[in-house]
């Protein structure tokens, strides 16, 4: 008949849970190492992205332009040669009437062709304007490209400096985590993401919590101390444990880190 597993005392499970929160706070201080950098790197390629669909509009806006240079053109082009035939029709006619007629027609396209001229011009001169735009927003572009290329090779370095030991932390933690009750596990994890600088696990230290400081009652504290029970900080919603406790877990784990 298989033996069922010990099940684990309150003591047992406060000094798992600091040990796990021990493990978690090194490799939040290796991510620290890290600082802005993440967040510079993201931004600077949020800006690029932006900068470059910028790029990317102006560049379409002005081959827009130029295509309707080239149908301008075509236009003038068209209209020449129907003032070509209509002058050589002037040379045919046989009476007012068609003179007349064909001098408008004549008239009409001199007018079609000074009209796509002025087109023209206002076009070049939209895609200058958007040629100087475009210029400055490259200029811009590259700028940002090489602060990007800077930041992360910054932020490489210090992740490459830190990769074995997160790594090794990280399987750590896993290990630790896999010892702990999953209801327990998840309260856990949830203050944790819910708690400034990751700390879910405290020690009361000279009656306060570490890291908020609120005053714990003397008979709380004496129930901290006796390890009997699970206790949760009402002011900060972490889980308490005695310093005597901590004071051991934190060298243990000291010991496991070297």
């Amino acid at each position: 008949m298989a033996k069922k597993a010990a099940i684990a005392s309150i003591e047992e499970k406060l000094r798992s849970l600091y040990d796990l929160q021990l493990i978690d706070s090194k490799i939040d201080e290796l991510r620290a190492n890290r600082g802005e950098l993440p967040k510079e790197v993201g931004n600077l390629e949020d800006e690029i992205a932006e900068i470059q669909a910028r790029v990317d509009k102006l560049s379409g806006e002005i081959a827009g332009l130029d295509g309707d240079i080239a149908k301008k053109k075509l236009t003038i082009k068209d209209s020449e040669a129907q003032i070509k035939r209509f002058k050589k029709q002037l040379e045919e006619v046989k009476n007012n009437r068609e003179f007349e007629a064909l001098t408008k027609e004549v008239e009409f396209q001199d007018l079609e062709i000074e009209l796509a001229e002025k087109r023209i011009n206002e076009y070049k001169v939209k895609i200058e304007n958007k040629k100087e735009i475009l210029g400055l927003a490259d200029e811009k572009l590259k700028e940002r490209s090489e602060d990007l290329a800077v930041k992360k090779g910054e932020l490489d370095n210090i992740v490459s400096a830190n990769e074995k030991k997160e790594k090794a932390l990280s399987k750590l933690s896993d290990d630790y985590a896999s010892k702990i009750e999953s209801r327990l596990l998840e309260g856990y994890r949830r203050i944790r993401n819910n708690s400034i600088h990751g700390l879910a696990v405290v020690p009361v230290i000279d009656g306060a919590t570490q890291g908020s400081f609120f005053m714990v009652p003397p008979q709380r504290e004496l129930d901290i101390r006796a390890r009997k029970k699970i206790i949760i900080s009402e002011h900060c919603g972490r889980i308490l444990v005695d310093e005597e406790l901590a004071n051991e877990e934190s060298e243990k784990m000291t010991a496991i880190f070297k």
